[in-house]
């Protein structure tokens, strides 16, 4: 061992390696270890100090006293995404974002440090990576590709490996405006639940069994609720769901949880049915009257007959909408779970509720209603308008 800056630097050597290890002391007492990379006593020896001076300068600067490049800060990031998705609290977007950072930005950012990461540095990435994806990316996935380099930012922050002073570059988020998603007529609404009364029987292995007659559920659901898809709608326990009584008239309440807080909606009365269907088939609830179940039990409401809960409806939904005939509208549109809150959206503007109310009960902000269906509301109004 060879003992440098009065004891607060050691290199020494690992057996059967000739490379110089380092560890020198930071001002809280810590240790850290690191490779000097270098056979050279002489040449380790001046890199061991570099090391500790440049860590004790950061220090005062108030700075982590240890670099983390974008590689290992993104690994960190993956992981508390992955975690959340795997506990439940995370959202369904998470997916994309741990993608986004898997197959792009780690590629072209991987060894550089995050501070060092300047504008004309996401200049050079948006155009790799346009091309990677030969195309030019829609807003919506802009947005997803800026917000998870933000999460990225947030993480190094939130971990002292670089400082909230040091300023970052942001991704764009301006791109081509992406298509509203196909909703669904009222004639093509009926003709999928009178399809979904005999599809739901219809499964041979026993996986389809129990799967069919909760997707079925869950379809019903979000068309009688309007909430999202993924992390709102699965997230909802029997305990979220509750009577609420207004002016001696009885109506069902749903607590849930997305991407803009929490918030109540007012469920159509013909979900108590959904909720009395999926209650007498999971073994667990089964026998109880609705009443005894609703706010009261811990237990997530979209759960097959087993109890378990799936992860996800999407590859299902797609397989029911396409034996039905109506995976794509009338302008060749695929349509996605999403289409069913644009179908709820769509029916209640035209049946004449309030944009206001519209927005409490969905989460969404006046003007992305607004934007999303003015054509539609123009064109409700020409009976007062002509």
């Amino acid at each position: 061992m060879h003992y440098l800056r009065d004891g607060e630097v050691v290199l020494y050597k690992r057996a059967r390696s000739r490379v110089w290890q380092c560890r020198y002391r930071l001002y809280n007492g810590a240790w850290v270890r690191v490779s000097t990379r270098k056979t050279a006593l002489e040449y380790a020896q001046q890199i061991a100090c570099d090391l500790y001076d440049e860590a004790r300068y950061r220090e005062r600067l108030g700075l982590a006293p240890v670099q983390k490049t974008f590689a290992e800060i993104a690994r960190i990031t993956v992981e508390e995404l992955q975690r959340d998705l795997t506990t439940g609290t995370g959202k369904k977007i998470y997916v994309d974002y741990i993608s986004i950072i898997e197959r792009y930005f780690v590629p072209f950012f991987g060894e550089r440090h995050l501070q060092n990461i300047k504008h004309d540095n996401i200049a050079e990435f948006e155009r790799w990576r346009n091309n990677k994806m030969q195309r030019k990316p829609k807003s919506s996935t802009l947005m997803n590709f800026a917000s998870a380099f933000n999460r990225v930012c947030t993480t190094a922050i939130q971990r002292g490996w670089i400082s909230e002073r040091v300023p970052l570059p942001k991704l764009s988020r301006k791109g081509e405006k992406g298509s509203v998603r196909p909703a669904f007529s009222a004639e093509e609404i009926a003709q999928l639940r009178a399809f979904m009364a005999t599809w739901e029987l219809q499964g041979t292995q026993e996986f389809d069994r129990l799967q069919r007659p909760l997707v079925c559920d869950y379809v019903e659901f979000l068309l009688l609720t309007g909430m999202r898809h993924g992390t709102e709608a699965m997230n909802v326990q029997w305990r979220d769901c509750e009577w609420y009584e207004y002016d001696k008239v009885r109506y069902l309440r749903v607590r849930v949880s997305g991407k803009t807080g929490e918030r109540y909606l007012i469920a159509k009365h013909e979900a108590v049915t959904v909720l009395q269907r999926l209650c007498s088939r999971q073994l667990d609830l089964a026998g109880q009257p609705l009443d005894a179940v609703l706010s009261r039990v811990n237990k997530y409401i979209f759960r097959n007959a087993n109890g378990l809960r799936p992860r996800t409806f999407n590859g299902m939904f797609m397989k029911l909408v396409r034996e039905c005939g109506l995976l794509t509208d009338g302008a060749g549109q695929r349509r996605t779970l999403y289409s069913l809150r644009h179908t709820y959206a769509t029916q209640e503007l035209l049946s004449g509720t309030d944009i206001h109310t519209l927005s409490k009960q969905m989460g969404n902000s006046v003007r992305m209603l607004e934007q999303h269906y003015s054509k539609l509301t123009a064109t409700m109004a020409a009976e007062r308008l002509a």
